[in-house]
């Protein structure tokens, strides 16, 4: 059972988890233990089936175990894991990199997101030989001592730590915003605009649900910081090759200074990468004094099956329409279902990721009023959900994700199955 496999990891991990999301913490019941997974649906060690929305958190656009990326790893793994030394891999990943985000002139591979984030604020401060980084209340960009920050106590008032370990020092070189507020920008700017090192964001923020940037939102980032000379960071380590094959800010037709990336270039295995201008890359060791290592950074099983996915993905051309109507016919169906029953209910859906929201009839723009959802009806549905065998992110500030293995019936399935989980929440 996936209860006593939890308690028999709490024994020898921090909270019986590798990712603290990952604990059930916030939720109902226990987390399951996963065995195994194939296309569309994970298995228990019990073996019991569900449903995908979370696919790994994002990297699996083609599903799980795709045939053509296993067989690309197990093709490498005769000739060796790691190397620790160049490989033709590395460079051929980088360059599909920068031919399909065309922002990026030079890539450099590490070996997370968070890790991709770190080397970037390093970038943009040593580049520009400033301090000061703004980012936004609910943007999460891995546990980055400088962006584990909360907002202070005001509207215009520097960042508070997080997390125990953060020095106040390092949170006070941090300004953290509401999302989508224009306004606030623009004031920061007029207040600490030549301190400014560079803005980080989330251009689809996707860790407090889902929530898309509105009208001007993006525009005025990009102006900002053309004005003050400070760097423009997209965090698109979730929405690169996600909602479009050149990342958000395809999608929305703006272009960052420098953009970080996981999840799908490493096509289900551990992998970041940051880059962009080359003027600014160039900072980065061994052309600049902006040092930054990995002894694993470029390992080849992630290379090649990164350029597996990136293949995969850039030669189907309808690949991101067939993704969008899906999630479109699960939220519309899930709205209508919620309507019907008279709950209070919003989705969103940008390309494969979603979110939807209980107690919203329109759905947030930003933290403030994502919190004011109805987080215990989330957790009902949620529990309601994982009986009937469909696995949803277990939290209510997390994006949903499509894969392309998911069926009309297994949406159906779903739509069945959240009537059934709906029906519980009218009291709550």
């Amino acid at each position: 059972m996936s209860s006593q496999r939890f308690k028999d990891a709490q024994q020898v991990i921090p909270g019986g988890v590798n990712s603290p999301v990952r604990s059930f913490s916030s939720m109902i019941g226990d987390p399951i233990f996963i065995e195994r997974a194939s296309e569309s649906r994970i298995y228990d060690h019990d073996g019991n089936a569900y449903i995908d929305y979370v696919n790994s958190w994002g990297p699996t656009i083609t599903g799980h175990a795709d045939p053509d990326i296993i067989h690309a790893i197990e093709q490498q793994l005769g000739k060796g894991l790691t190397y620790g030394a160049p490989t033709q891999l590395e460079t051929e990943l980088a360059t599909t990199i920068c031919e399909l985000i065309p922002s990026i002139d030079l890539v450099r591979m590490v070996n997370s997101g968070t890790e991709a984030t770190m080397s970037a604020i390093r970038l943009a401060r040593g580049a520009t030989r400033r301090d000061k980084i703004i980012k936004f209340e609910g943007c999460y960009h891995g546990h980055v001592d400088s962006l584990l920050i909360k907002a202070g106590s005001g509207a215009l008032t520097l960042g508070s730590p997080t997390s125990p370990g953060i020095p106040r020092s390092l949170a006070e070189e941090t300004i953290v915003l509401p999302y989508n507020n224009s306004k606030l920008v623009k004031q920061a700017f007029a207040e600490w605009g030549n301190d400014i090192a560079a803005i980080i964001v989330e251009p689809i923020a996707g860790n407090m649900n889902c929530i898309a940037p509105s009208h001007d939102f993006l525009h005025t980032l990009r102006r900002c910081c053309d004005e003050h000379n400070s760097v423009l960071i997209f965090d698109e380590v979730m929405t690169g090759f996600r909602v479009a094959l050149g990342g958000a800010q395809a999608h929305y037709g703006i272009t960052p200074d420098l953009t970080t990336l996981g999840k799908v270039i490493g096509g289900g295995l551990p992998v970041g990468a940051f880059g962009g201008k080359r003027a600014i890359m160039e900072h980065i060791a061994p052309l600049g004094d902006v040092y930054q290592a990995g002894t694993l950074s470029g390992n080849p099983l992630a290379m090649c099956a990164g350029q597996t996915m990136l293949n995969k993905i850039s030669n189907d051309t309808g690949l991101y329409t067939r993704l969008e109507e899906k999630a479109r016919y699960l939220c519309n169906g899930l709205r209508a279902i919620a309507d019907e029953l008279s709950i209070p209910f919003s989705t969103r859906v940008v390309g494969s990721m979603f979110g939807f929201f209980f107690g919203a009839k329109t759905a947030p723009n930003n933290f403030d009023e994502v919190m004011q959802c109805n987080i215990e009806q989330f957790k009902t549905f949620h529990h309601n959900m994982i009986t009937q065998g469909v696995y949803l992110a277990p939290s209510a500030f997390e994006a949903g994700f499509i894969n392309t293995t998911l069926t009309q019936d297994d949406i159906n399935i779903t739509l069945n199955a959240a009537r059934i989980a709906m029906t519980e929440l009218t009291n709550i």
